[in-house]
C-alpha cells in the first residue's frame, strides 16, 4: 500500500513477529489487508481479498469448513504468509492470537501461568525498583547524573502507574473466575488440569494483554455457558477489535457487529450481524441467481445465432461481432451454497415405559469431595432436556451414572424397554481405525437409509473423496462427526448427548438439532450452546454447588431467571460454600425463579421427617394427576378419531339410514362431551397442584 514504508519487525503475543507500518495511515484503522492472495494446489483458496480492521470492530468471519477462515487469522497474526499481497498493520498495534489447537507445556500454578501476561509490568517494576534503591544509596543530590535518574524515574514509575501498576492482581483473578476457576484453582498446577482447562488460562493470558485487536478461532469450544456469558460482555465493553471464527451463532450475534464471509474464494463484507447477514446474503444470491440465469440466456442467443449463420457469407460480419461479444461476457459467479441441508430422522425403535429415568437421593462422592448429592428427578417418555453448568459440577457424572459406568448411593431406576443411544465426548476414540468412513456407516444403516449414505455423509461434511478416507486418519473433530451420524442411525429411545456440537459446523448443526425434534424418544443433552438448544429442549436441569435444581421452560426461560436472580453473584456463593455443607436440592419437583425445593437432607433440618415424606407424597400425587390428564387426552384423541370415521362412513349415500351407525356415532358424541367435562376437571386440579 502506497502509505506504508518497508514494514519493520515487532512483537506479538506469544512471540509472533507482525509486519508493522512504520507510517500510520489512520488512528482507526488497526489491519489493512490488500490483494491477498493464498494457494494451496492448483486452486487459490481465496484471492484480490482487500479489507480493513478498525477500532472498535467486532468481526465474525464465516465461510463453509474449508473456505480459508483459520487461515487468515494466522495470515492476520503473522504466523502464515500470503501468496501475493500485503498485510499492513498500524504502529504500535498489539495482536492476540487464539489458535484452535496450541501445544501447552506450561509446569507453573495457574496464577503464576495467568502472571506472564504482565511480564512488561514486572520487568518495569524491577527497573524501577532498582532506580529507587539506586537514588537511596546516593547522596550526590546536585549532580547532573542524579537529576537525570530522578527525572527518569519520575517517568517510568508515572508509566507503570498508567499500566496499572499492581491491579494486575485484582485483573488477574477477575478474568480467571469470569472464565470459570474457583479461588482454590488458583495454587494449583496446571499440568493438573485438562486441556479444554488450559485452553481457558491462554485465552485469559490473551485478555489480560489487552491486546489492540483480538483474532479468536472458535473461543467457546471448552466453555460453558456462564463463561461464554461472562466472555461476551468482556468483548462488548473491554475490547478494541474482534475478529473471531465461531459455530455458536447466539454467540457471534451478541459479539459482533459486522460479518466477513469467504465464499468463491472471495471476501464479501456485510456490516451487520450474522442473523441480518444470513438475509442478506440470502437476497444477494437470489440477485446472483437471477443475473446469471438471464446471462445464460444471452450466452445460448449468440452461440444459436453463431451456429445458424456461421456458414452464411450475408451474415459474417454479425457472427464474427457475436463471437466477439461472446468472449467479452465475464462469468457471473454464484456464492457458493451448503447443500448439505437435509432433514434426518431417526430410525423407529421400541416405545419405553413412561419414565425412562428416575433418581431419587443420588448421590456421588470422589473421596472427600461430594459432586452432588440429594438429586431427585423424573424424565418422562418424549420429553428433551438440558444438563447444563459449569464445567465440572457433575453433569457428565450423571450421565456416567445413568449409563451404569460408575457406583453411586441411592437409587436410579431405568424404564422398561430403554434403548440408550449414547454419544460421549470420547466417543470418536471407540471407532475401527481400519475402516474407511463409508464402512462404518454403511454396517450401521438398515434399509431405505443405505441408498442415502453419501447424502448423509455430506451433510456433517464428509462428501465426495472424503468417504474413502480412512478413520485412523481422520482428526479428533473429523472422527466426533463420524460418531455423531453412526448414533443417529442407531434406534434407540433414550438419547443422551454430551457436548455433541463441539465440533459441527452450523448447518452440521442444524441437521443433528431437526433430527432430536422430530425424534420420538426421549433426550439429554448436555451443551453449552444456547442456540443449539434453543427450541428443542422444554426442561432445564442445573448443576452447581453439589446440587441440581429443575427449571422448566426453555434455555433462554433460564437465563432470563438466573440474570433476574444475579447469576455471577450466585455463583460466586455457591462456589465458595464447602460441597460437604452444600444442601442438597430435589430436582423432582418443578421450581419458578429462585423457590428451590430442598432434598431430603435440607428438609430433615428445616421440617423434620415428618415434611419430606409429606413432600414426597406431594409429588407422587403430582405424578398420578399428570398421569390422568394424559390418560384423558388420549382417550380423547381416540374418541375424536372415530368420530371422524364415522362421519365419513354417514356422509356415503349407502349408509344413510344405517341405524347402527346413528347409534355408534351418537354413544361416541355422548362420551367424547363426558370425557372433555372429566378432562378439564383434572386439569384444573393439575394446575392447583403446580401453583
Amino acid at each position: 500500500m502506497g502509505n506504508f514504508a518497508k514494514p519493520a519487525v515487532t512483537g506479538c503475543l506469544f512471540g509472533v513477529s507482525l509486519p508493522v507500518g512504520v507510517v500510520p495511515f489512520n488512528v482507526y484503522r488497526m489491519i489493512s489487508v490488500d490483494k491477498l492472495k493464498v494457494e494451496f494446489g492448483v486452486k487459490p483458496l481465496f484471492s484480490d481479498v482487500s479489507f480493513v480492521v478498525n477500532d472498535r470492530d467486532r468481526i465474525a468471519l464465516v465461510g463453509k469448513n474449508g473456505a480459508g477462515k483459520s487461515t487468515m487469522l494466522k495470515i492476520l497474526c503473522g504466523l502464515q504468509k500470503p501468496a501475493e499481497g500485503t498485510v499492513g498493520v498500524s504502529q504500535d498495534t498489539t495482536i492476540g492470537y487464539l489458535p484452535q489447537v496450541m501445544v501447552l507445556t506450561d509446569d507453573t500454578t495457574v496464577r503464576e501461568e495467568a502472571r506472564k501476561a504482565f511480564a512488561d509490568n514486572m520487568e518495569l517494576k524491577e527497573r524501577i525498583d532498582r532506580m529507587n534503591a539506586a537514588l537511596a544509596e546516593r547522596t550526590d543530590y546536585d549532580s547532573e547524573d542524579y537529576m537525570a535518574l530522578v527525572e527518569k524515574f519520575t517517568r517510568e514509575h508515572e508509566r507503570y502507574m498508567m499500566m496499572g501498576a499492581e491491579g494486575y492482581e485484582a485483573d488477574i483473578e477477575r478474568t480467571l473466575m469470569g472464565l470459570g476457576f474457583v479461588r482454590s484453582d488458583f495454587d494449583r498446577p496446571t499440568s493438573e488440569f485438562s486441556g479444554g482447562w488450559r485452553m481457558r488460562i491462554e485465552l485469559a493470558k490473551i485478555l489480560l494483554k489487552r491486546p489492540d485487536v483480538l483474532l479468536l478461532d472458535e473461543p467457546t469450544n471448552h466453555l460453558d455457558i456462564e463463561s461464554i456469558r461472562w466472555l461476551e460482555r468482556f468483548l462488548a465493553t473491554s475490547a478494541n477489535a474482534v475478529v473471531l471464527v465461531s459455530h455458536d451463532r447466539a454467540f457471534i450475534n451478541n459479539v459482533t457487529n459486522r460479518t466477513l464471509e469467504i465464499s468463491c474464494g472471495r471476501v464479501v463484507d456485510y456490516r451487520v450481524k450474522y442473523d441480518e447477514y444470513v438475509k442478506l446474503r440470502a437476497e444477494r444470491r437470489e440477485q446472483q441467481l437471477r443475473a446469471y440465469e438471464n446471462q445464460q440466456k444471452e450466452i445460448a442467443d449468440i452461440k444459436d445465432f453463431i451456429e445458424r449463420f456461421r456458414y452464411k457469407p450475408t451474415k459474417a460480419v454479425q457472427v464474427q461481432s457475436r463471437i466477439k461479444q461472446l468472449e467479452k461476457i465475464v462469468p457471473i459467479e454464484v456464492d457458493d451454497v451448503d447443500n448439505s441441508a437435509m432433514h434426518l430422522k431417526f430410525p423407529p425403535c421400541l416405545r419405553s415405559g413412561d419414565y425412562p429415568v428416575i433418581c431419587d437421593g443420588v448421590r456421588k462422592d470422589y473421596g472427600r469431595h461430594t459432586v452432588f448429592s440429594g438429586v431427585t428427578l423424573t424424565i418422562k417418555r418424549g420429553e428433551k432436556v438440558a444438563f447444563v453448568g459449569r464445567n465440572g459440577e457433575g453433569k457428565s457424572t450423571l450421565v456416567k451414572c445413568i449409563m451404569g459406568e460408575i457406583p453411586f448411593t441411592g437409587t436410579l431406576k431405568i424404564g422398561h424397554n430403554v434403548q440408550i443411544g449414547y454419544f460421549a465426548q470420547n466417543q470418536a476414540q471407540l471407532l475401527d481405525g481400519n475402516l474407511t468412513v463409508f464402512q462404518t456407516i454403511d454396517n450401521v444403516a438398515k434399509g431405505d437409509v443405505r441408498l442415502r449414505i453419501n447424502d448423509i455423509l455430506g451433510a456433517f461434511m464428509f462428501g465426495g473423496e472424503a468417504s474413502e478416507k480412512m478413520v485412523k486418519v481422520l482428526s479428533g473433530g473429523e472422527r466426533s462427526r463420524l460418531a455423531m451420524i453412526r448414533l443417529l442411525l442407531e434406534p434407540v429411545n433414550l438419547l443422551i448427548l454430551d457436548e455433541p456440537t463441539n465440533h459441527l459446523d452450523m448447518p452440521s448443526k442444524d441437521v443433528l438439532k431437526e433430527a432430536i425434534k422430530a425424534f420420538d424418544g426421549t433426550a439429554i443433552i448436555v451443551s453449552h450452546d444456547r442456540e443449539f438448544l434453543d427450541g428443542l429442549v422444554t426442561k432445564v436441569y442445573e448443576f452447581g454447588g453439589g446440587r441440581v435444581r429443575e427449571h422448566l421452560g426453555g434455555i433462554y426461560d433460564f437465563l432470563r431467571s438466573r440474570d433476574i436472580e444475579t447469576l455471577d453473584a450466585l455463583g460466586r456463593q455457591e462456589r465458595k460454600q464447602d460441597p460437604k455443607d452444600a444442601a442438597p436440592v430435589d430436582a423432582g419437583l418443578s421450581q419458578h425463579g429462585s423457590g428451590a425445593k430442598t432434598g431430603p437432607e435440607a428438609a430433615a433440618k428445616q421440617g423434620g421427617a415428618a415434611d419430606y415424606l409429606e413432600r414426597k407424597e406431594q409429588q407422587k400425587r403430582l405424578r398420578k394427576a399428570e398421569k390422568d390428564v394424559k390418560d384423558a387426552e388420549a382417550r380423547i384423541e381416540s374418541l375424536e378419531k372415530r368420530l371422524k370415521e364415522l362421519d365419513v362412513q354417514l356422509s356415503e349415500a349407502e349408509n344413510a339410514s344405517n341405524m347402527a351407525l346413528v347409534n355408534e356415532y351418537t354413544d361416541v358424541q355422548n362420551r367424547l362431551d363426558g370425557e372433555v367435562e372429566r378432562w378439564e376437571q383434572l386439569a384444573e386440579q393439575l394446575e392447583k397442584m403446580q401453583c
